[in-house]
């Protein structure tokens, strides 16, 4: 299935998508590749808020505004991913789940990419009718709660819980 395709299908499922990529196998080049174009999606739904925050504070201009946001995407975000991965896996092996580190990490780099669909609308208000509208935020809590939900399943599906033998 295409990554489009996928990324739908985590609207509906989002275990789904988590277990097709789990069942390739560990593909650290899949998982890096999906990190970063979230980390570029990501950027890009945040445009359209520096934008409107340059126009309207022009002490900043809008180039060192997307510097600034494109170092912290491209090169912090996924150093971040690749460390709060590693911390929940940590965490689920002390809950005596058992996985791999590589299922971590697959999971929350497909709830980031999942989720883009909400950040670019999230984006937009943003950029429409400002940051600190009402709207903006409604919208920003709920790409958050989702992004959450995602996350969570993805780990599901990555960490399976032991059935105990009778």
């Amino acid at each position: 299935m295409s990554v489009v395709g996928e990324v739908l299908a985590t609207w509906r499922d989002p275990a789904g998508p988590v277990g097709r990529l789990l069942s390739a196998g560990p593909r650290e080049d899949r998982s890096l590749v999906i990190v970063i174009a979230a980390s570029v999606l990501m950027f890009v739904a945040r445009t359209p808020e520096l934008a409107r925050k340059a126009a309207l504070s022009p002490e900043v201009p809008l180039e060192a505004s997307l510097g600034i946001n494109l170092f912290v995407m491209m090169f912090i975000l996924p150093l971040l991913a690749y460390g709060l991965a590693f911390v929940s896996h940590l965490a689920l092996r002390a809950f005596g789940r058992d996985g791999a580190p590589f299922g971590a990490r697959v999971a929350l780099f497909w709830a980031m990419l999942a989720i883009v669909p909400g950040m670019l609308v999230q984006g937009l208000t943003a950029g429409l009718v400002g940051p600190d509208s009402g709207m903006a935020k409604l919208i920003g809590l709920v790409v958050f709660v989702v992004f959450l939900w995602f996350w969570g399943r993805g780990l599901m599906a990555a960490y399976p819980v032991e059935r105990a033998a009778r």
